[in-house]
């Protein structure tokens, strides 16, 4: 766990609220991720969509990021659980990678734990960021 303030919008907050909720009531598997994407909620800056950084990563956002041990580049979108396609780009908030980037900002260096040990990553840059852009609907 980070002790650098993560932000959130009001929006997506309560948003992802609702989805765990949901996803407890159901018993999905995945508790685990399930479990930290709650306890990042937990500890987020929870802000209005104009009061967001725009260089922070939020629902929606469109992000490079570079795994620090193989120079790896990746170009992704940070979406819902319904609307996630690797193929397309588009990972789900409630994977793994998608809980750990979620709040962080242009220049941060997450790790988090999988199967195999850590993992590590930069944040490069974000191409898109909703609420920088003025797509607060989204």
């Amino acid at each position: 766990m980070s002790t650098k303030v993560l932000y959130i919008t009001e929006k997506d907050h309560q948003a992802l609220e609702e989805y765990l909720d949901r996803a407890k009531r159901a018993d999905r598997k995945g508790r685990d991720t399930l479990a930290k994407l709650e306890d990042e909620l937990d500890c987020c800056c929870i802000v209005s969509p104009q009061e967001v950084p725009p260089n922070v990563i939020t629902l929606n956002s469109k992000v490079r990021f570079r795994y620090v041990d193989t120079g790896q580049e990746i170009t992704a979108t940070l979406v819902f659980p319904r609307n996630a396609n690797l193929a397309e780009g588009r990972i789900s908030v409630d994977s793994p990678i998608g809980t750990a980037i979620l709040g962080y900002a242009v220049g941060d260096i997450i790790e988090w734990k999988v199967l195999a040990g850590t993992k590590t990553i930069k944040i490069e840059e974000i191409l898109y960021q909703p609420e920088a852009a003025g797509d607060y609907h989204l």
